[in-house]
């Protein structure tokens, strides 16, 4: 017996439709049930599709309109206290608050905004309420938002959402597959938010939840529910893997078969464990993790179903078919026939389709495939392993054929780049002089003052400029227009910050439509697609070069736009660039050569530009990273080698310049405690890393508290979240500063957002940076120095309050 199924699929639908709708939900165009009703339209599509590839089941309970673990936050009724929810608000409202953050307003009867009646100001407005905390999932880019567990927090089921789809599903008609995230990892990727609290005290709250939704899911008709633990390709603490025996030998007793997921990583030390937890079925990826295959398949009793994932579900390959069939047929066997195909994790990570992308090259687009094209894999892959390998015959020859081209094609592999990566010098990725002789060097050429103020990047992408961004790719507008338009659009950016009064000021990238995207398109070795968008978070989208072959680049990419911005104030102008590991972790990366590879190559291309910036007189450069912690392998023993080839890509990108030019590095939403002594060894002069979500609890690593690692050089910690409408004052600002101030020396700290303000308007944003200015200037005066930025001893001491 042969069957196939998706772990989850693609739900922004093939024309972005649900990022669409949101924002115009967002900005009370449409109500809740137009929304809903675009939601359940691309549900209804998205199942069509899997019907019609012949998928045994379809997927129910992916589909989110932010996120599915904030989906199960409210599934499971564990929505934060802090939001002070009443109950009369719409779940809908609440969700999008919680994600969202509640904004700083007039607070009044039937308000709706979710906060508590008392609390508020004398002025009758409110502070709000911060979003939940974002991260990166796992080794992706895609953003989950954290749960908040404390001793307090108590659990109930809100199942309606999730039994309304499987009705909708099963009315299509279709069989349903509920999919959710497993008890276990939904603990261990929360948050606790008291101190000393373990939240695996949780999981006995939690597990009857659980039983009660396995029962509702079976009354309702669905046979199967996939629950996800992919913890279980983390390196877990006896601790963990202890509840995950608990959990499922308590769920293992509901009548309902329970299919257990995992993905992203082999399960090494966890594989007899996963073999062993009493449920119906196992998934595994068999991309990430192809060497352990046929040990998963000799360790699990033959009474359990295996799902075996063989179609990169993080990737945008074409499938090798003939070597998926000949490591299929081994494991059926090993399985006496039965056998369960899928992509490795959920599609939610690749484009929908490919297949008829009108921007692809002609070459490359048969070397690809999205999300309905792995549907179709998966189809022929089902129909040869049933012995009917004729009927798809032109299939398996079609999929030979696009492999052998994309291997033979003299677009991939390229002499002069291997000659040139072969000759760069053993200290091509050091620094002339260390980090002291460079910071003085960089204080007598800037003179900022003391916390000097600066933003990630990026200003609002305004309708005028996507507009202007439209038209000139549509052939509407000549280069010279196009040029003149983002020339305005960057002077008045330019003006804006220097009324703010922004210390160190960006050119605000009008011109850039992606931070990856806009650079694959000016180097060798990258497609494009018009369509080929990924969720990020939320209503963010994404559209990832693909990356297939030798990088290089053939001119400037940046120089003649910051030249410009440059010319045009007397204050810094920061060079911005994307860094070579979040180029290669944001791209659809080539998978005929090793990742490093890739890596080294890129490097040298931002080396030249690099070079070049400096050459134009540009003092300080910001070469962002934000994907380096997102590139980290989950297995502890993998870590060194990528660390090490990664952090040296960084450095031979940055490290042909002068001692007085000042390199920035930006990274943001992830975990960088575990990996201080890499990014220290990155060796930019100045860090800039996402804070104000944690309320700067990410920030104490980076201090050394409790012995740990001291991070040497100039660090900005972000005091506001970018990514919420939510405009916090000054004070809010202020406090954090403080308690940064209370872990990095105070001479050592810049002031700026979180990220990049690509996805903001310019009201709440002038407003944003005016609070934080302010925030600056009180702490320069409780500093007793304003400008230029002192040195030496006398400003090591940290501010007090």
């Amino acid at each position: 017996m042969i069957r196939t199924h998706v772990l989850g699929f693609p739900r922004i639908g093939a024309n972005r439709e649900l990022k669409f709708a949101l924002e115009r939900h967002w900005r009370g165009e449409i109500d809740e049930a137009a929304l809903q009703a675009v939601a359940a339209e691309l549900r209804t599509r998205h199942w069509r599709l899997q019907v019609g590839a012949g998928l045994d089941h379809v997927t129910v309970g992916d589909f989110a309109l932010y996120d599915q673990v904030a989906d199960l936050i409210q599934l499971f009724g564990c929505e934060p206290a802090r939001f002070g929810f009443t109950g009369e608000e719409s779940p809908l409202r609440r969700y999008f608050a919680m994600a969202r953050g509640v904004a700083v307003h007039a607070h009044g009867p039937g308000c709706g905004c979710g906060a508590a009646a008392d609390g508020g100001k004398a002025d009758g407005t409110r502070e709000g309420a911060p979003a939940l905390e974002m991260t990166k999932w796992f080794d992706t880019n895609y953003h989950y938002l954290v749960p908040e567990f404390d001793s307090a927090t108590a659990f109930s089921l809100h199942a309606d959402r999730l039994l309304a789809e499987v009705d909708e599903a099963i009315a299509l008609p279709a069989s349903p597959k509920a999919a959710l995230l497993g008890p276990v990892s939904f603990l261990f990727l929360g948050k606790s938010k008291e101190e000393g609290f373990d939240r695996l005290a949780l999981l006995d709250r939690l597990l009857p939840v659980y039983e009660q939704l396995l029962v509702k899911l079976a009354a309702r008709g669905v046979t199967w529910v996939q629950l996800d633990e992919p913890v279980l390709g983390l390196d877990l603490p006896p601790a963990w893997q202890d509840a995950l025996r608990r959990a499922y030998a308590r769920l293992g007793q509901v009548d309902q078969q329970v299919l257990l997921a995992s993905y992203f990583s082999p399960l090494a030390g966890n594989l007899a464990l996963a073999c062993e937890l009493p449920v119906a079925g196992l998934h595994v990826d068999a991309v990430r993790a192809a060497d352990e295959l046929l040990d998963v398949a000799r360790t699990l009793p033959l009474g359990r179903e295996l799902s075996v994932g063989i179609v990169d579900g993080r990737n945008v390959w074409r499938a090798d078919l003939d070597a998926a069939l000949a490591t299929l047929r081994e494991v059926r066997e090993l399985r006496g026939g039965r056998l369960w195909l899928a992509a490795s994790c959920s599609l939610l990570h690749v484009p929908m389709s490919l297949r008829d992308d009108p921007v692809v090259e002609a070459d490359v687009r048969p070397w690809l495939a999205g999300a309905v094209e792995k549907l179709e894999e998966l189809r022929v892959l089902k129909r040869a392993l049933w012995g009917d390998e004729a009927a798809v015959a032109d299939a398996l020859v079609e999929a030979r054929q696009a492999r052998a081209a994309r291997a033979a094609s003299p677009r991939v592999r390229r002499l002069d780049i291997a000659r040139r990566v072969a000759a760069l010098p053993a200290d091509a990725d050091r620094r002339a002089s260390a980090f002291p002789r460079r910071q003085a060097a960089q204080r007598e050429r800037l003179r900022l003052p003391a916390f000097p103020t600066t933003t990630i990047g990026s200003f609002p992408q305004t309708p005028a400029i996507r507009a202007a961004r439209a038209a000139f790719k549509r052939g509407e507008l000549d280069a010279e227009t196009y040029r003149a338009a983002m020339r305005d659009e960057i002077e008045q950016a330019v003006r804006r910050q220097e009324v703010l009064g922004l210390d160190v000021l960006v050119h605000g990238e009008a011109e850039r439509n992606d931070m990856v995207e806009y650079f694959g398109e000016q180097l060798d070795g990258f497609a494009f697609t018009a369509n080929g968008w990924v969720q990020s978070y939320g209503s963010r989208c994404v559209k990832p070069p693909v990356l297939f072959g030798d990088v290089a680049r053939p001119a400037p990419m940046t120089v003649e736009w910051t030249r410009f911005a440059q010319g045009l104030t007397d204050r810094p102008m920061k060079g911005m660039l994307t860094g070579p590991i979040t180029i290669l972790q944001w791209s659809f990366v080539r998978d005929d050569q090793p990742r490093a590879d890739t890596a080294l190559q890129i490097a040298l291309a931002i080396r030249d530009e690099v070079a070049d910036l400096e050459a134009a007189g540009i003092a300080i450069i910001q070469i962002d990273e934000p994907a380096i912690r997102e590139g980290l392998p989950l297995r502890q023993a993998e870590r060194a080698d990528y660390l090490a080839w990664a952090t040296r890509a960084f450095r031979v990108a940055a490290s042909s310049v002068g001692d007085a030019t000042q390199i920035h590095t930006h990274m943001c939403y992830s975990e960088f405690n575990d990996i201080l002594p890499e990014i220290a060894a990155m060796d930019a002069d100045v860090i800039t890393i996402e804070t104000s979500r944690s309320d700067m609890e990410l920030l104490r690593g980076f201090g050394g508290e409790g012995g740990g690692f001291h991070y040497p050089n100039e660090i900005g910690p972000g005091v506001y979240d970018i990514h919420s409408p939510r405009v916090p004052g000054s004070d809010e600002m202020l406090r954090l500063l403080r308690k940064a101030a209370t872990v990095i020396p105070a001479r050592q700290l810049w002031v700026n957002p979180d990220c990049g303000l690509k996805t903001r308007a310019w009201p709440e944003t002038e407003a944003a940076l005016r609070h934080m200015v302010a925030a600056a200037q009180v702490l320069r005066a409780e500093l007793g120095r304003g400008s230029p930025r002192a040195t030496g001893a006398a400003e090591s001491g940290a501010i007090a309050g």
